[in-house]
């Protein structure tokens, strides 16, 4: 085994440890689905592959919703990677992924990495498709979001704050999941993100046309 598969080995257990069993779609399986997201677009775009996979098993140790704040989020990550390896170019490299890749509104600044990229990608295919469909309401029913209600204008959730509980989980499709498509970085994401997109609207239909039914 070499000190990359074991450096990669020690994150799996030590995500597992903080991650497994977290009910709102950050949970270890998100973490697995994004690395191996991550590995195929590295792939095919030609990224370091030991950055991505490091910084996709890492990434969600840092989200601010599972810390007290985005600092003490990046902190954890940063003396993980202090204890764990001497290699300082890796871990810096890792670090500016992490903590400039969450979509934020969509406010963030563009990736300046071609490995930024492709975990970026990675994890927001991950909030496409059918498994983006069940992670929104993992996480709405988790922070006490209603499904819908015809009554919230759009204009009036758009004043909320973008992760603010007051919004339902439809409308987060169009805040963010539906955004996502054009938001890929590289060619072979978007690719992948097309198909998803589409079930996600064709799921939409489907429950519009449920939700509206009459006798």
């Amino acid at each position: 085994m070499t000190e990359h598969d074991e450096l990669i080995h020690q994150a799996e257990l030590f995500v597992q440890q903080e991650l497994s069993g977290e009910a709102s779609g950050h949970d270890w399986w998100h973490i697995e689905r994004v690395r191996n997201n991550a590995l195929v677009i590295a792939a095919k775009e030609h990224a370091d592959v030991v950055v991505c996979e490091l910084a996709a098993l890492l990434h969600d140790i840092a989200d601010e919703k599972l810390n007290e704040s985005k600092e003490a989020g990046l902190d954890k990550v940063r003396g993980w990677l202090r204890d764990h390896t001497d290699d300082q170019e890796l871990a810096g490299r890792v670090m500016e992924i992490i903590s400039t890749m969450s979509y934020n509104g969509g406010n963030n600044p563009p990736m300046t990495t071609l490995e930024g990229q492709v975990v970026q990608d990675a994890d927001r295919l991950d909030a496409l498709g059918a498994i983006g469909i069940a992670r929104t309401f993992a996480y709405s029913g988790a922070k006490g979001r209603i499904i819908h209600d015809p009554g919230l204008s759009d204009e009036a959730q758009a004043q909320e704050d973008y992760r603010s509980n007051h919004k339902t989980a439809i409308y987060h499709f169009y805040k963010k999941l539906l955004k996502l498509k054009d938001l890929m970085n590289t060619p072979y994401a978007r690719e992948l993100a097309e198909q998803r997109h589409a079930f996600m609207e064709q799921y939409l239909e489907q429950f519009y046309r449920e939700w509206t039914v009459r006798d």
